[in-house]
């Protein structure tokens, strides 16, 4: 699918890597509804700076936990650019609570992780379905982790999550065939985000270590593969590593 000319949603687009995937598809002639969660100030920096690119973008706050935010998102998008094309499903909730510790991993805790992690990406996915279906031209991708394959991550809760999310991007490939393509991107650890600074600073030091190429997972490598899945026409169900040979999938 041709990006230039299409219209964006990136959940999270404030963040260390969604900041980066909504540079992206900006240089590619996309336009973007970037989604924060409460960082105005800096979604309004992220809406500037593409704005500097040519693109057209916009700030939507939104929690996409909850399904009234998400309808409002879809219509605020859809009231800006007309259009919806792309949804990138990068917004996530993380906490360090090591796997041993149960007494800390709480209802509240486990219940929060899975309704951003994996309820939030279903809402805004089923929430943008109708409108691709009827374009008969959509791309969604999704941001889980490795977590999501072996179990590893900052908590049960979170591997989880991402786990689900995997397993729900095989299922929503299947609902939205065969015009609307759902692929999800599995990142290692990323230097400078919001997940990779709530870890345990050993356990970073032990996965930097674990990997072939003995460095961080590159933002923009990832942001890389999003864009690949995008422009892709007969790609769809897919779980694709990004994270310097750690977890072979």
């Amino acid at each position: 699918m041709q990006i230039a000319g299409s219209v964006a949603i990136v959940t999270g687009g404030t963040g260390g890597l969604g900041r980066r995937i909504c540079r992206a598809l900006a240089e590619q002639g996309a336009s973007v509804a970037v989604v924060y969660g409460r960082s105005q100030d800096v979604a309004d920096t992220v809406v500037a700076e593409l704005s500097e690119l040519g693109a057209r973008a916009v700030a939507v706050q939104a929690d996409v936990s909850r399904q009234a935010d998400v309808q409002s998102l879809v219509e605020r998008t859809l009231g800006e650019f007309g259009r919806v094309d792309i949804l990138v499903n990068d917004a996530a909730y993380n906490q360090w609570i090591a796997y041993k510790d149960l007494d800390a991993l709480t209802l509240e805790v486990w219940e929060k992780m899975l309704r951003t992690n994996t309820t939030g990406p279903f809402l805004c996915m089923k929430a943008v379905a109708p409108h691709m279906l009827r374009q008969q031209r959509g791309r969604i991708v999704n941001v889980a982790s490795i977590a999501g394959l072996v179990p590893s991550g900052s908590s049960i809760a979170y591997a989880v999550s991402k786990a689900a999310l995997i397993h729900l991007t095989r299922c929503m490939a299947v609902a939205l065939a065969p015009h609307v393509l759902v692929n999800c991107v599995a990142p290692g650890t990323m230097e400078g985000t919001r997940m990779t600074a709530n870890l345990d600073p050993a356990y970073v030091q032990r996965g930097l270590q674990g990997t072939l190429t003995g460095q961080f997972t590159g933002k923009d490598d990832v942001a890389a593969q999003v864009l690949t899945f995008i422009k892709s026409g007969s790609t769809t169900g897919q779980t694709v590593c990004v994270d310097g040979g750690r977890v072979f999938h």
